[in-house]
């Protein structure tokens, strides 16, 4: 299970990208693929969707400057999404050849959570990447959710990132996971827990990602929750004592 840190970087891993035109903006593209970074190569770069509909032209034009292989996918039949079938096959495909490493699925559509499910199944890390629209099933099911309009500004340009000690977080749904696994991590002597602890014992309950507040990594997020404090050790350990 990955941490929810986010700033750790897997060389040498194979990584898929599978995108679904019809539920995802071209606009985030650059984003995400520096995202996926973390687990590794994005070598294999796939967008499916009708390539007639207009609409798709933005896809067009980024399969060109990323080399994307387009995939062809025709409206069979009106109501019902081809594409989503035809993602989920190569997934599986991929999945059974045994060479990748982990998994990137761009879509805000809840039938990918099968999906996303199943490769987990097999130990292998999926990235959700998707709007605040996404269903939660589809987030859950994800190793790791990240929601794209946090990742870019309007016109398309990478999202600022809030240093350390930025304005407080008073999301109270993140507090609450963030203390429920403090609570279960060990503690020394003075109460702080590894912030490494919390955040896989976090990891494991939730696919929040600390982008999607803004933050780079899981310790400039916890100097922002008034309800921890925040301990850096030698070489580099960062540990967390709840205070509030």
């Amino acid at each position: 299970m990955s941490t929810v840190n986010g700033n750790g970087s897997a060389s040498g891993g194979n990584v898929a990208l599978l995108i679904d035109a019809d539920n995802a903006s071209p606009n985030s593209l650059d984003p995400v693929l520096t995202v996926l970074a973390e687990l590794g190569t994005v070598n294999i770069r796939r967008v499916y969707g009708n390539w007639k509909k207009p609409a798709l032209k933005g896809w067009q034009d980024q399969s060109l400057r990323h080399g994307l292989e387009p995939y062809q996918q025709f409206d069979i039949t009106k109501g019902k999404n081809a594409t989503d079938m035809r993602m989920t096959i190569d997934a599986m495909d991929l999945l059974h050849r045994g060479r990748v490493t982990g998994f990137g699925i761009m879509s805000s559509d809840s039938d990918f959570m099968p999906l996303a499910m199943r490769i987990r199944q097999d130990g292998l890390p999926v990235y959700g990447f998707g709007t605040d629209r996404t269903p939660e099933g589809f987030r859950e099911a994800c190793t790791r959710f990240i929601d794209v309009t946090a990742l870019t500004d309007k016109d398309g340009s990478p999202a600022p990132v809030h240093p350390a000690k930025a304005a407080p977080v008073d999301d109270a749904e993140l507090i609450k996971l963030l203390i429920d696994a403090y609570n279960s991590a060990k503690r020394d002597e003075r109460g702080f827990a590894s912030l490494t602890d919390v955040g896989q014992r976090a990891g494991n309950r939730s696919s929040f990602d600390t982008r999607n507040f803004g933050y780079a990594r899981l310790s400039d997020l916890m100097e922002a929750v008034p309800n921890f404090q925040i301990e850096r050790r030698d070489g580099g350990r960062v540990f967390v004592k709840r205070v509030r």
